[in-house]
């Protein structure tokens, strides 16, 4: 019998990106850099974009389609005075409008953006990873065709203005600055999940009677996870799992479970286990759960499995052998 595959990391980990490489680049690169095949990431993000990206390493990439990451930051330069086919400074200029002048003003933008709080739909940019009958928007898009977007429910939960550009200080516009007599607004955004900063960057400037795109872009968190907890490549290149690895429990959003080290066979085999077995010392300090809702069960700190209480035992729903690490 073949063995099973063991890996050296089994974790989660957020890196920063850099401008310049895609999120498939990012992820080859992280498999490079600690030598493990089974690597993933939660959340694309676009070429022209930095930032948080959260990467799952070994058994850890079962956890990235079940992240609850749905809150987004990013600070955005908004450039007025052209939109773009990308609607980012990478796309050839499709349309320009006159930069009416109140939008050098601060008060005004400030105003503006509050209009662009709360549900509202938007239109995905053409250029998106949308699936239109089994066809992505940005193939399409790129052979020329046409595909009828669907407007989608997004939250932007804060759109505060960092300040205004203008004139000459800054590059060209598509080097993420105002060209000319053009005007940029740096702005902070917290957006829930599946909102694109590129389509609020179009709408925004046909709004104040414009044209806009993004000019710069930089996630600055997704969900609990922070610039703060990010390695770069240099760092990754002597991994250290006690130090990069985010918690899995935190990342997830479920309650925890701390299990005496007898229980593991039976986790592991995904038998119940009864209260009795559970570490007494840890269990009421964690998030609560309750029937039917998932939670994290550790076992020697390191994430064993998801399960749900039930019938006073806890029921295995996904089991982790190699065990998870990043629990705090």
């Amino acid at each position: 019998m073949a063995r099973k595959r063991t890996s050296a990391y089994n974790c989660l980990i957020a890196v920063d990106k850099p401008v310049g490489c895609t999120s498939h680049d990012m992820v080859s690169r992280v498999r490079r850099l600690v030598g493990e095949r089974r690597v993933g990431h939660a959340g694309t993000l676009d070429p022209l974009a930095s930032g948080v990206m959260v990467i799952g390493i070994g058994q850890a990439t079962r956890l990235l389609g079940r992240l609850t990451l749905d809150e987004k930051s990013y600070v955005a330069r908004i450039v007025f005075g052209t939109e773009t086919e990308t609607d980012d400074a990478e796309g050839a200029v499709r349309a320009t409008a006159p930069v009416p002048p109140e939008l050098a003003d601060p008060a005004f933008a400030a105003q503006a953006l509050a209009r662009f709080t709360g549900p509202q739909m938007q239109v995905p940019p053409a250029y998106s990873a949308i699936q239109v009958g089994g066809t992505r928007a940005y193939r399409a898009a790129r052979a020329g065709e046409a595909l009828e977007l669907a407007p989608r429910s997004v939250t932007v939960r804060a759109a505060q203005l960092i300040g205004v550009a203008q004139g000459e200080e800054d590059a060209s516009a598509h080097n993420g600055g105002p060209e000319g007599g053009a005007v940029a607004w740096d702005v902070a955004f917290t957006v829930s999940k599946g909102t694109y900063i590129r389509a609020l960057a179009r709408d925004i400037g046909r709004a104040v009677g414009s044209a806009a795109h993004v000019g710069a872009l930089r996630r600055t968190a997704s969900g609990c996870v922070t610039l703060a907890r990010c390695a770069d490549e240099e760092a990754l290149s002597s991994f250290d799992e006690n130090r990069w690895a985010i918690d899995p429990i935190k990342a997830l959003g479920v309650g925890r479970v701390d299990l005496l080290p007898e229980a593991l066979d039976d986790v592991l085999c995904g038998r119940a286990v009864p209260r009795r077995r559970f570490a007494a010392a840890t269990f009421n300090t964690q998030a609560p759960f309750g029937e039917e809702e998932r939670a994290g069960v550790v076992v020697g700190g390191r994430l064993r499995a998801l399960a749900f209480y039930d019938g006073g035992a806890l029921r295995m729903k996904d089991v982790f052998p190699e065990g998870i690490g990043g629990i705090r």
